[in-house]
C-alpha cells in the first residue's frame, strides 16, 4: 500500500509546479532521501552508548542503522582513530514517507514550546538539516526506557540545487516551517519589554 505522504505528493505535484512557475513536471522537486545521524562521541560509557542509539533509532526509523566510526584521534576527547562515535541510517522510499509523516504529524508537534522548524537550515544545495535535541519526543520510545539523552540530525535531501523550491516542496509534505521573519520580530519585542 501506497504511504499517504507519497500520495499527497502525487496529488499537489502540479499545484507545486505552477505555484514554482516550472515549464516541466520533471523539474518539480522530490524528497530523494533521509538520513538520520546520531552521535554519542562525548558519553561517558560509549559502548553501551552505541548499543542504545542503534535501538532506539531502529526502534524510530523501523530500519537498522550502520555504526559510523571516528576518522582521526582526538586526545582531549579521549578518543582513538576508527572508534565508534554513533550510527547512522539512510531511508529511501515507502520506508522514508512513513518516516516523515511520523516525523511532521506525532514527533515534531510534541517538542515543549513548539512554535514551528526554522526555516532556514538550507545549505544552498536543496537539502535541509533539522536538529532534534532528544528522542523522547517519538511516540516509539518508552519514556521510563530512556537511559540517556539522544540528539538526532535529520537531513533531507531533495532532487533540486534551490532551496526556495525545496522549502515548498517540504511545506507540501507538512513541514511545520515557521515564517520567515517572525523570529526577528520575536527577539525585538523581548529586547523592547526590557528596555521598558
Amino acid at each position: 500500500m501506497e504511504p499517504a505522504l507519497k500520495t499527497l505528493y502525487k496529488q499537489k505535484i502540479s499545484e507545486l509546479k505552477s505555484q514554482l512557475g516550472l515549464s516541466n513536471i520533471h523539474e518539480v522537486p522530490k524528497l530523494e532521501k533521509i538520513v538520520v545521524n546520531c552521535s554519542v562521541g562525548s558519553q561517558g560509557e560509549r559502548k553501551q552508548a552505541i548499543e542504545d542509539a542503534v535501538n532506539e533509532v531502529q526502534l524510530i526509523t523501523g530500519q537498522k542503522p550502520v555504526i559510523t566510526k571516528s576518522k582521526k584521534a582526538i586526545a582531549n576527547f579521549k578518543l582513538r582513530e576508527g572508534e565508534n562515535v554513533g550510527v547512522k541510517i539512510t531511508l529511501r522510499g515507502n520506508k522514508m514517507y512513513d518516516f516523515m509523516m511520523r516525523l511532521v504529524r506525532t514527533a515534531v508537534p510534541r517538542i515543549r514550546d513548539f512554535r514551528g522548524v526554522a526555516p532556514r537550515a538550507f545549505d544552498g544545495r536543496g537539502n535541509y538539516t533539522l536538529g532534534i535535541a532528544d528522542q523522547s519526543i517519538f511516540p516509539e520510545i518508552e519514556l521510563d526506557k530512556i537511559k540517556r539523552t539522544l540528539g538526532f540530525d535529520i537531513t533531507f535531501v531533495t532532487s533540486t540545487n534551490n532551496d526556495d523550491h525545496a522549502r515548498e516542496m517540504l511545506r507540501v509534505l507538512g513541514m511545520p516551517f515557521r515564517a520567515i521573519g517572525k523570529k526577528k520580530t520575536e527577539d525585538t519585542a523581548e529586547e523592547s519589554a526590557q528596555n521598558a
